[in-house]
């Protein structure tokens, strides 16, 4: 009864006049990044975390998680459409999606996606409304140890997923705690890593550093790579799948949904994650494996299921610890930072009104992703012909006035054509920019919680191990660090680097 109680106060507040504006406007702009090659969730969020300064905190984090969930939903229509995915989670659907569309069928398969997306992303979200609640009274006896573990876990897991070389993932992870320490210490408000420069005594904002990486480097990258453009011209017919298509598309959907909330959850693995995990079940398990790559709508339904059920799934260890699980989710725990929120087991009872909110804001961002997913094809695939030459410039010119006007200071600007740089740079050689985002907004929190545990045990390094959650996940921690030395999985990870720069 409570939990009903809480959704109608939750309804309450998401269907404010401004929620409901800042809720469209952010599953239509996710969708439009989505359907956008070369942008991606995490590029739009950095440009518009300078937004959600000027509203309320409701409304502003209702904006960004829309923008994320709907950039799922929108790159399943570039990868059918045209078989360029709009955003990483959407790769898989490219295989058999563009398929379909040469095959006549890309009404079908533009149909299972937004259905089958609504139906995990409906099943994520009543997930998250009875999981988080629970996992919030228990996460109230997690003292400083076991936050400090988690975090080191959740860092670990985040380079142990990472394609390519580990060593790499963990180099920037290590220089993105040291970049989050810059400023004042916490503790004796002593200036360090400043160099002398009053700007930094504050820290590194974290607008200007992930407008860099993501929005600048982006561009950067892409206005040196081809993108060719094969477009479906044909006129597009019945939306809606068939009876058969349901039928071989209800099993792909519920695994899928299932198999996408959990590794939603877990640090580090995400929607990128959970669609190559759930193509590759659907084909081992299909009786007809050949089919895939060539117009399997199964390939299409289960993989789109698992990218929006992981979407919603990402928000609990967020919203209950205060643990994002992967770089999307570290966006918005600064959106919380900014607004001087702290997610984590007291959010739902000292901030009630936000939690339920953004929870109700979620069921009707789906209702619209339905209605502009599917009415709204045609506009859609305009925009697919919208010339790089104009859209990247604009890039450019958005994140510059976004870092200027979220601190009114020309030397955010200056950090953020910094990381710009850096970003294209670690990207030519083969560094990931996401672990160093992740642990640069950790890195505070994690040092914080090492102290504080420090403190209480009088210096006293056994207390991380006395402590049973703590250990259990350091010693987990130190599982996968040893994993990849041994040799049969070094080979494998050096393979699937070579295939990913191929």
């Amino acid at each position: 009864m409570d939990v009903l109680t809480n959704v109608f106060h939750g309804f309450g507040v998401a269907l404010l006049p401004v929620n409901l504006l800042y809720c469209f406007i952010g599953v239509f702009i996710g969708t439009l990044v989505g359907v956008l090659p070369g942008i991606g969730p995490i590029s739009a969020m950095s440009l518009l975390l300078p937004v959600t300064l000027s509203g309320t905190p409701e409304s502003g984090i209702i904006m960004m998680a829309g923008i994320y969930y709907g950039s799922m939903y929108g790159g399943s229509t570039t990868s059918i459409l045209v078989n360029i995915p709009g955003e990483a989670a959407s790769v898989v659907t490219c295989l058999d999606g563009h398929q379909m569309a040469k095959q006549g069928r890309a009404g079908p398969a533009l149909g299972i996606s937004a259905l089958g997306s609504f139906i995990a992303g409906t099943f994520a979200l009543i997930a998250l409304m009875l999981v988080a609640p629970k996992l919030a009274s228990v996460a109230i006896a997690f003292g400083p140890a076991e936050y400090f573990s988690l975090m080191v876990l959740g860092l670990v897991v985040l380079t142990f997923l990472t394609q390519g070389s580990m060593a790499k993932a963990l180099l920037m992870a290590c220089i993105g705690i040291v970049l989050g320490l810059v400023g004042l210490d916490s503790i004796t408000a002593q200036p360090r890593l400043t160099f002398g420069r009053i700007e930094l005594i504050d820290g590194i904002g974290l607008v200007p550093v992930v407008m860099g990486l993501f929005g600048l480097a982006e561009v950067l990258i892409n206005t040196e790579q081809a993108i060719k453009r094969d477009v479906i011209n044909a006129k597009i017919t019945q939306l809606l799948p068939n009876k058969d298509d349901w039928k071989r598309s209800a099993g792909p959907i519920g695994r899928g949904t299932l198999m996408g909330f959990f590794l939603g959850i877990l640090p580090g693995g995400g929607a990128v994650v959970a669609s190559f995990a759930s193509y590759a079940l659907e084909k081992r398990l299909s009786k007809t494996p050949e089919r895939f790559g060539h117009g399997a709508i199964e390939g299409v339904a289960g993989p789109e299921a698992a990218n929006n059920a992981a979407a919603g799934g990402a928000f609990i260890p967020l919203m209950t610890l205060g643990i994002p699980p992967n770089v999307v989710m570290a966006l918005l725990l600064g959106a919380f930072v900014i607004h001087g929120l702290q997610p984590g087991p007291l959010l739902i009872t000292q901030n009630p009104g936000l939690f339920w909110g953004i929870v109700a804001s979620m069921y009707i961002g789906n209702a619209m992703l339905l209605v502009l997913n599917l009415p709204l094809i045609g506009m859609w695939v305009k925009l697919l012909k919208l010339p790089y030459n104009v859209l990247f410039p604009l890039i450019v010119l958005f994140t510059i006035i976004g870092v200027y006007c979220s601190s009114n200071n020309v030397f955010d600007v200056y950090v953020m054509i910094a990381f710009g740089i850096i970003g294209y740079f670690m990207r030519k050689f083969g560094y990931e920019p996401a672990p160093l985002v992740l642990a640069f907004v950790l890195g505070p929190l994690l040092e914080n919680n090492l102290r504080k545990s420090l403190i209480l045990s009088q210096g006293d390094l056994m207390t991380f191990v006395e402590r049973p959650i703590s250990a259990a996940c350091l010693v987990l921690a130190a599982i996968l660090l040893i994993v990849p030395m041994l040799p049969s999985l070094r080979r494998k990870r050096e393979l699937v680097a070579l295939d990913e720069g191929a």
